[in-house]
């Protein structure tokens, strides 16, 4: 694991230097809905301080379980009915991807006293399979999010499309970065290990990883 994430570490501070970027203004939110606790503590130790999840099944053990605590990220799709628990155990929810979603967590943080970061979840490439909403429906979520003051909007985030090469994703990655400038934001979370080098040329501050850290 130690040798995977020093090539994730190398590889994102090529990109970053080749895009004229300070490698140190991109974070590696390490995806560990496939491994366990212990694979968490490892990437611990390793200096790895932002974890995701993206179901709650997966999440309650190792946050539990967790003695330190890193930066927990809901990554994914939140039901109204559990965002209560999403809540009460994570960090960052970076996946607000509907203004009903917005409401319910403002309500649920109030109850709770807590204010959460959140990225809003745009579709760029209009995939039918994809949460999140269209480049011309963004203002709208953001005005809700901006109704909320439990809520903080610092970004957003999407999901390219898979492509054998990872070329084919700079569009959509550009497209992220354009609308964050746009909307005066500075969290742009795009990009996993099929093609995060493109993404951090492209101006990802995250870029979420789960194969390349744990493959064997």
């Amino acid at each position: 694991m130690e040798r995977n994430l020093t090539r994730v570490r190398d590889h994102i501070e090529t990109a970053a230097l080749r895009a004229g970027r300070r490698p140190s203004d991109v974070r590696i939110i390490a995806v560990t809905k496939s491994v366990g606790l212990p694979e968490v503590h490892a990437l611990w130790k390793l200096g790895v301080r932002d974890f995701a999840e993206n179901r709650l099944d997966s999440a309650r053990e190792k946050i539990a379980g967790f003695t330190f605590r890193p930066t927990w990220h809901m990554i994914g799709n939140v039901q109204r009915r559990k965002a209560r628990e999403v809540v009460q155990l994570f960090d960052a929810i970076d996946a607000v991807d509907r203004p009903e979603l917005a409401l319910e967590l403002e309500k649920r943080c109030a109850e709770l006293g807590r204010t959460l970061p959140v990225l809003l979840e745009v579709n760029v490439s209009h995939e039918a399979t994809k949460h999140g909403v269209g480049p011309e429906q963004l203002p709208g979520l953001l005005d809700a999010v901006d109704q909320c003051p439990h809520l903080r909007a610092e970004g957003l985030m999407t999901m390219a499309p898979f492509e054998a090469d990872p070329e084919a994703t700079r569009p959509v990655f550009a497209t992220l970065r354009e609308l964050a400038d746009q909307y005066g934001l500075h969290e742009l979370s795009m990009g996993m290990t099929n093609d995060y080098q493109v993404a951090v040329e492209e101006g990802a501050t995250q870029v979420r990883i789960g194969t390349a850290l744990f493959e064997q």
